[in-house]
């Protein structure tokens, strides 16, 4: 037998339409401080995943910087891979995995950039090595070894000098996941999993909760 088929963790969690705050919003943040709380590894850590313009889909893991009522923000390089697919296709999901705690949380959305005045302002709040490495990454790109990005870096580090303030790059910035479902997950016995899903109403402007079978 494969020994993958063989593992198997058994669920106990709940969750109700009586639980939720009337959107989902609030209702994340109960659940982020809850799992924060609870000693989870970066519970911020989101699967980012877009498609390109012909559909072709691509993942990679994100870490969530802000949240504000109108959607979820993380930070990249415009020119990676889902910085140019998000271009062709301004569509995205998320999936925010606390396997520890037996819950998941998916958003699904359009995509739009954040203001630039958003994107300076969290970049300078970023530590300098990490301000130097968007600098010295073409994020995506193909290089020829470690040793090109090491040579990067120091160039970077040339180029700002400590004392001087290091800009974001323009090929740098934040997109915004504005979100259509926001839907929760909380493992249950006998795979019998809770599942509730925020939707926007056919008005746009208040949020329907749907509970789906697991």
């Amino acid at each position: 037998m494969d020994p993958f088929a063989a593992l198997r963790s058994e669920y106990r969690g709940r969750l109700s339409e009586a639980d939720l705050a009337p959107e989902p919003f609030e209702q994340f943040r109960r659940w982020f401080a809850e799992v924060e709380g609870a000693g989870v590894t970066e519970p911020n850590a989101m699967v980012v995943a877009t498609a390109d313009a012909r559909g072709r889909p691509s993942a990679r893991t994100v870490l969530l910087k802000e949240l504000d009522d109108r959607g979820f923000v993380f930070f990249t390089g415009y020119t990676s891979r889902k910085g140019r697919e998000l271009e062709a296709n301004p569509w995205a999901s998320l999936v925010f995995p606390w396997i520890a705690a037996h819950r998941q949380v998916i958003v699904d959305g359009p995509v739009e950039r954040v203001a630039r005045e958003v994107t300076e302002a969290y970049f300078a709040t970023r530590p300098r090595a990490s301000q130097l490495g968007a600098w010295a990454s073409e994020q995506s790109s193909v290089v020829g070894s470690r040793a090109e990005l090491d040579l990067a870096l120091a160039e970077a580090a040339d180029r700002f000098p400590e004392g001087i303030e290091i800009p974001a790059p323009h090929r740098w910035g934040g997109f915004r996941v504005v979100p259509d479902t926001v839907e929760l997950w909380a493992g249950g016995a006998s795979r019998m999993h809770d599942r509730l899903r925020y939707r926007r109403d056919d008005d746009g402007g208040g949020w329907v909760v749907e509970r789906l079978s697991p």
